[in-house]
């Protein structure tokens, strides 16, 4: 049950990042920054009208007493994870109207395979034989994209080699999924804030339009449910499981920045999507074999 739980809540979250993925151009002419900067304030709300009839606002006033308590180190933990998660944050919504939609998609393909190797290595999960043979495959792609570019965009390493951290981190610390992510959005909200505050014209614009009326809270329920159901999935099930249900993501931000931002690819680039897609399948075909036996 708990398992059939993570991974309706992984799919769910994932299906609500691609849809977040579109606010950047709903919102226009609001930059990256600003649309960043207004959904960190607004989400501090949508997660407070999640967490009252839930688990209710003394479990928040419970994690920062009890939880981290008085100790520094998890504290610095729990605070690195909150620049971490801020720093993906600003880049998701800034990437789609700066050029960056594709290198972000190739970051999101790379996460899951960072975060199955980081948790057999961090959180000594075990790989089965089909995962070993998945990753090597969509490790071939890597490698083309290497081969191909020389490089690899700052925007897609900074994805997939910094944003497992923040899951890692939590889930070894066992921080409760809902009450985490809003503590970290209310630090995070607190500079944006201010951002916002000093931006009088765009304050007097975003006031005098209607659609941002009804957009930007939607913008922050959609932000408080997709965050907090991916954080629960990652609690309820293996890393490996929730690195495949990853896969969704990036493939929804690769079909938009191709269809509909109109961002050129080139038959060369099909090399390095076509083995991780090769590989999303092999280990989807793992976990549904394991279910079934």
């Amino acid at each position: 049950m708990k398992m059939a739980q993570g991974i309706f809540l992984g799919i769910i979250s994932q299906f609500l990042f691609g849809l977040l993925y579109l606010f950047s151009l709903w919102l226009q002419p609001l930059n990256g920054t600003d649309v960043f900067a207004w959904r960190m304030v607004m989400m501090v709300f949508g997660l407070f009208l999640i967490i009252f009839p839930t688990v209710g606002c003394r479990s928040l006033s419970k994690l920062v007493n009890e939880t981290l308590g008085k100790d520094k180190k998890r504290w610095m933990l729990f605070l690195l994870g909150t620049l971490d998660a801020g720093s993906q944050f600003w880049l998701f919504m800034w990437a789609p109207v700066n050029g960056e939609g594709v290198n972000i998609a190739m970051g999101y393909f790379l996460f899951p395979l960072v975060m199955a190797l980081l948790g057999r290595i961090w959180l000594k999960e075990t790989l089965s034989t089909i995962q070993i043979i998945a990753l090597c495959i969509a490790a071939c792609g890597v490698a083309h994209e290497l081969w191909h570019n020389q490089t690899f965009s700052w925007s897609s390493l900074w994805v997939c080699l910094v944003y497992p951290y923040y899951y890692l981190s939590r889930k070894a610390m066992k921080i409760p999924a809902l009450q985490g992510i809003t503590l970290d959005v209310c630090f995070i909200a607190i500079p944006c804030l201010i951002y916002l505050l000093i931006q009088e014209q765009q304050l007097s614009f975003v006031i005098s339009e209607s659609q941002y009326w009804y957009l930007l809270p939607a913008l922050g329920l959609v932000s408080a449910i997709g965050l907090s159901a991916n954080l629960k999935s990652n609690q309820q099930i293996p890393v490996s499981v929730f690195a495949v249900l990853s896969y969704l993501e990036p493939t929804l931000l690769f079909l938009i920045a191709i269809f509909w931002l109109n961002t050129q690819v080139s038959p060369s680039d099909y090399f390095t999507y076509v083995p991780i897609w090769a590989s999303l399948i092999l280990l989807g075909v793992n976990v549904l074999m394991k279910k079934r036996y």
